[in-house]
């Protein structure tokens, strides 16, 4: 973040001294002025998104999935605002500030200047991204359409900044601007050719993934196994997610993050999905020997973010399977685990396989049954009409002095951070993966 804080300041700095602060003075300059700020703020931001979408492994370890989505989230509406304020201060600047030579002006720009036609495709592109990214539009939207069309922001910002990198007064006054806007075009480009395209293939060639079985769980919940080729060892851990892509399946093009619902053994994965779109309904296709394609393994809800020899997992519906492998393959000694699980089916997922760590690995476990109870509760209904608090501390007393490692729905997982942050929980020793893209 405070490499972020630093280009924020640098860049305004050179707008600065670049006369940006006299040319306030006047309206029309004030305008171009103006654009010409917004213009640099959303390019280093928009470079900033590429850096967050390339997946690289210090920032992952850093910040998590959740909170780098968060934080991609904000920079990703954020670089739109300020790139959508820099067209049209632009634009009006040079339009003398008349509002009525305005279209006519941005015509001539797009046609006249250099990589302008480039930026407009670009603009578009990014458009349909931020239009679909908003919940509400979200929500109407299959898994594997949102997905495609959010690849069109590589797309859009590849088109939306040659045109300053070429031509921008900001860009090219200098040898050391030059230098450090083509730098970081280049380190982002960079990073996401290397840690979303080579790696992946490296990692998938190495491994040799393939399929070995599928395993119905019931409630429309499957299981697929994977076995790596003999010889390899699988670098992940348990709690952590990859993206799997089964090569020859139905959409097989596009990935689609599972966590791991088992410790992994260095050769074998297991991941436990519910049918719910088209890509995980073609995961009840798959046979034995089809070839799997990976990227990750990521997240932090691993024992890598482990403070303290005492746990809490919390989690609600299939959101149990990573905490079901952190159960299997975190070390503790009886009693110093507990799994609060709320589920709404007849019978438990993994109930037969959670009993036996509990008999096995003292691991003691909550059963809640119901549906949630309330939007603001994270309980279910069996329960009864206790509020979260009294019954988290009434189940685990110590709550405050664990590490607490929480997976499910994203609105439920926020209801959990409250009701453990009022229990006295410090945010560092709160570690969660929730669903929801």
């Amino acid at each position: 973040m405070a490499g972020l804080w630093s280009g924020l300041l640098l860049v305004s700095y050179w707008w600065a001294t670049g006369g940006g602060i006299q040319d306030l003075a006047g309206w029309q300059s004030g305008l171009t002025s103006t654009g010409r700020l917004t213009g640099l703020l959303a390019s280093l931001l928009l470079l900033v998104q590429l850096l967050l979408m390339a997946r690289v492994p210090v920032l992952e370890r850093a910040f998590g999935q959740d909170r780098l989505a968060g934080i991609h989230r904000l920079i990703g509406f954020s670089s739109f605002n300020l790139m959508v304020g820099h067209v049209v201060l632009i634009t009006w600047g040079y339009a003398a500030g008349e509002l009525a030579r305005t279209p006519a002006t941005l015509w001539d720009l797009t046609v006249d200047y250099p990589g302008m036609l480039l930026a407009v495709a670009g603009t578009a592109c990014l458009v349909m991204v931020v239009v679909t990214s908003v919940k509400a539009a979200r929500r109407k939207l299959r898994y594997e359409s949102w997905h495609l069309i959010h690849l069109y922001a590589y797309l859009g910002i590849g088109l939306a900044l040659p045109h300053q990198l070429w031509t921008g007064q900001d860009f090219v006054s200098s040898t050391g601007r030059t230098v450090f806007w083509w730098g970081l075009w280049a380190a982002s480009a960079g990073a996401v050719l290397v840690w979303r395209v080579a790696l992946p293939l490296m990692r998938s060639a190495r491994w040799g993934l393939r399929v070995s079985a599928v395993v119905p769980e019931g409630d429309g919940l499957l299981s697929v196994h994977m076995t790596a080729r003999r010889g390899s060892a699988l670098d992940v851990e348990a709690g952590q997610f990859l993206s799997f892509r089964f090569v020859g399946g139905r959409g097989w093009t596009r990935a689609h993050p599972y966590s791991l619902s088992a410790a992994p053994d260095g050769r074998n994965l297991r991941i436990t999905v519910k049918v719910v779109g088209d890509g995980s309904a073609a995961l009840r296709l798959l046979r034995p020997g089809t070839r799997v394609l990976v990227e990750g393994p990521y997240g932090r809800l691993s024992a890598r973010a482990r403070t303290r020899p005492r746990v809490a997992l919390i989690g609600a519906g299939v959101g149990v399977t990573p905490l079901r492998a952190l159960a299997e393959g975190l070390e503790y000694a009886p009693g110093d685990a507990v799994l609060l699980y709320r589920y709404s089916g007849v019978r438990p997922l993994f109930a037969d396989e959670l009993q036996r760590l509990a008999t096995e690995r003292g691991l003691d476990i909550v059963w809640l049954s119901g549906h949630r109870r309330s939007p603001g509760s994270w309980l279910g209904a069996g329960v009864g009409p206790t509020d979260g608090l009294t019954a988290l501390t009434s189940w685990v007393p110590d709550i405050a002095e664990r590490d607490v490692y929480v997976c499910g729905p994203e609105p439920w997982a926020d209801d959990v951070r409250r009701t453990t942050e009022a229990a006295g929980l410090p945010a560092d020793r709160f570690h969660v993966e929730s669903f929801g893209w």
